[in-house]
């Protein structure tokens, strides 16, 4: 199986420095600070926000294979992710994850969807990966 890559620069203070962030594939190349991570509106990406966008993916792929494999093929399927980081004694925490999940499955009945998605939630890799965080799936169709 592949190993994937990315990679992080760093130059500066933590307050006023500024980095870089790049996929190995270069897919994005991107800019972060503090303020990108702490303040809300700032330009820039920060690591919650590349997290949200692997386990939306990740997820997103892992709900879309299981449904397909009970023959169930989806239309639509749309994941946003929520990663709340809070201060949390003298560091900072990745204390919660919310996936909101939109989907369109023709046959299917809101509870058996509901049960796809859950399955999926707890066994994509990124959630495998992120164990130790709360993880939390709201389902909106």
């Amino acid at each position: 199986m592949p190993v994937r890559k990315a990679e992080a620069e760093w130059k500066g203070t933590i307050t006023d420095g500024k980095g870089t962030i790049r996929l190995g594939s270069g897919a994005f190349e991107g800019n972060y600070s503090f303020a990108s991570r702490f303040e809300e509106g700032k330009p820039g990406t920060n690591p919650e926000e590349l997290i949200g966008a692997a386990h939306a993916g990740c997820f997103t792929m892992a709900l879309d294979a299981a449904l397909s494999k009970a023959g169930h093929s989806p239309e639509r399927l749309h994941t946003e992710a929520a990663v709340r980081i809070d201060k949390v004694g003298d560091g900072f925490e990745i204390t919660n994850i919310t996936l909101t999940l939109n989907g369109d499955v023709p046959g299917l009945s809101d509870e058996e969807f509901a049960r796809f998605a859950n399955d999926a939630k707890e066994n994509c890799p990124v959630s495998k990966a992120l164990a130790g965080t709360k993880i939390e799936l709201e389902i909106k169709n």
